[in-house]
């Protein structure tokens, strides 16, 4: 069965009304206060799962490899670079067999592609299979207006001149390995992949990718402006957490400046609320 660790990779920060949508500020700031210029600061977390011989990365944050001036409208910390990153928890980059990307927005996989010592784009993980599907695919080469700054050609198009670039095929709960399913969610970008993995302990994980993307965002009002069909991700989130309430499954969410899992419940009201916060999962 899977072993999973959670690979922190830095911080960064987005405008905090375009992270909580139309929620009023004076709600959200309680709970990611923000900075002088209305930013707030959030996670860029991936989990890497060990599954026999597989070891399968989820996302892989931002990178390194972009210019001074992008990243200075998301003021980066504590960015190194995904090697670095995966030496500090025992890994080595040649040991991933592949990499799941969740979509191609810069933050989920900007690291998925790396500079080599004479300023060249080379692949992070030398031996690994990078996943994503046809659909998405086609949706990030041809961007709508709404998204096209979120996807840079230069995290996208050498993956398909190395041929190192996987598709997967849509549907639910789509097998990938032995303990990771995919399924697909189309309210913030076309055919985000949110994968579901088993543990030996019978709890279950849901990457929720940016469908959740911190425990701020349990409430259904609570959606990102980012989103391309917020009505959409309303319909999916209720979903996801007819899912979620079984007592055995853990949101993992990818920008919570503070919290890897959540679990949670419906109170006696039928609203959803969050019952447990843990880092660590056996």
């Amino acid at each position: 069965m899977a072993r999973v660790t959670v690979i922190n990779t830095g911080f960064f920060k987005l405008d905090g009304g375009a992270m909580f949508g139309v929620v009023p500020k004076s709600m959200w700031s309680k709970l990611n206060p923000p900075d002088d210029n209305n930013m707030c600061t959030w996670a860029m977390r991936c989990l890497l799962v060990e599954e026999g011989d597989r070891k399968i990365l989820i996302d892989t944050g931002i990178g390194n490899k972009q210019s001074e001036k992008f990243r200075s409208h998301f003021s980066p910390t504590n960015i190194i670079d995904f090697k670095s990153d995966l030496d500090y928890y025992g890994f080595d980059a040649s040991e991933i067999t592949d990499v799941i990307l969740t979509h191609f927005h810069f933050d989920h996989a900007g690291g998925v592609l790396s500079l080599d010592n004479k300023g060249q784009i080379v692949p992070t993980f030398p031996n690994a299979k990078v996943w994503s599907n046809d659909y998405h695919l086609d949706w990030a080469l041809h961007p709508n207006e709404r998204e096209r700054a979120s996807f840079l050609t230069e995290n996208i198009q050498p993956l398909l001149d190395f041929n190192i670039l996987n598709l997967v095929e849509l549907g639910e709960n789509v097998k990938f390995s032995e303990t990771i399913t995919l399924d697909f969610v189309y309210g913030h970008t076309g055919a985000m992949m949110l994968p579901t993995i088993q543990l030996a302990t019978g709890k279950k994980i849901i990457f929720c990718a940016d469908l959740l993307p911190s425990s701020f965002h349990v409430g259904l009002p609570y959606i990102m402006a980012y989103d391309v069909q917020p009505l959409v991700t309303l319909k999916e989130k209720e979903e996801l957490f007819d899912k979620a309430c079984d007592g055995k499954t853990y949101l993992f969410t990818e920008h919570d400046p503070f919290t890897n899992y959540i679990s949670v419940e419906r109170s006696d009201s039928g609203k959803v609320v969050i019952k447990e916060r843990t880092d660590i999962l056996d």
